[in-house]
């Protein structure tokens, strides 16, 4: 690592584990962006979840120049985190038994959807029951989360188990627990945290295997572009069009 500035060390680790995923998480991410191709030729799909600043690397795969049109949030009111005051709550969300249940019920979710869900310790409540109770409804989950949580911490479910244990495919961001990257003698606490840039990283690089695949297939993947280049909205206007029924952020 750099013995320069702070900023220089903190883009020395984030480099590291962008180089680390890449070649750890490879099979990984080549699954997950063939299941994601999988769900679009299959007519089903796309969601994505996550809660804290967990959700920030969802919403980035949302909507998004150059990424899947059928990719969808699923959005559980509060738990966002910092939408809502105090922004403690929507931690404390993250615990309570049952919240999972109930945006599911109310979702558009069904079988045969691919849903992916990004918790970076994978240990509360809500994105354990979230992905339990997806594929029991015959949804398949992608998991994005760091898996060394789950050998140093406790599961906050009362299974015992953590988010990696229920998915189809996980794609391990290798965070360190406590996500920050830094530690100075003048600092009482470790700080700079490189998760939202390793976490958005891993899902780009899914969906752009999946697009490639699609292609592959002789499939035009559902692609948005820019609307601040030239014929950009006509576009993303033709395809919003044409994938109406399996979008749900333009109603």
């Amino acid at each position: 690592m750099s013995d320069g500035t702070s900023a220089d060390r903190f883009f020395d680790a984030a480099i590291g584990l962008l180089q680390r995923v890449r070649h750890e998480e490879s099979e990984a991410v080549a699954s997950a962006g063939a299941l994601l191709a999988d769900t679009v030729e299959a007519g089903g799909r796309l969601f994505a979840f996550g809660a804290g600043h967990s959700s920030l690397a969802a919403q980035d795969v949302v909507y998004r120049a150059g990424g899947l049109a059928l990719m969808n949030l699923l959005a559980v009111p509060g738990a966002v985190g910092v939408d809502v005051t105090p922004a403690t709550l929507g931690s404390a969300l993250e615990r309570v038994d049952g919240l999972a249940s109930a945006v599911l019920d109310t979702s558009p979710l069904r079988a045969d959807d691919a849903l992916v869900i990004i918790s970076l310790s994978g240990r509360n409540a809500l994105p354990v029951e979230m992905a339990m109770n997806a594929r029991a409804r015959g949804v398949k989950v992608i998991g994005v989360t760091s898996v060394a949580y789950a050998s140093e911490t406790t599961s906050r479910h009362d299974s015992g188990t953590y988010l990696k244990d229920h998915c189809d495919i996980v794609l391990d961001s290798k965070i360190a627990v406590g996500d920050a990257e830094l530690t100075l003698d003048t600092i009482p606490a470790p700080f700079a945290p490189a998760s939202t840039v390793v976490t958005a990283a891993l899902l780009q690089a899914a969906v752009a295997t999946a697009a490639e695949a699609l292609a592959d297939r002789g499939i035009e993947p559902p692609l948005l572009r820019s609307g601040n280049v030239d014929g950009g909205h006509e576009w993303n206007g033709r395809i919003l069009d044409r994938y109406r029924d399996r979008i749900f952020y333009q109603r």
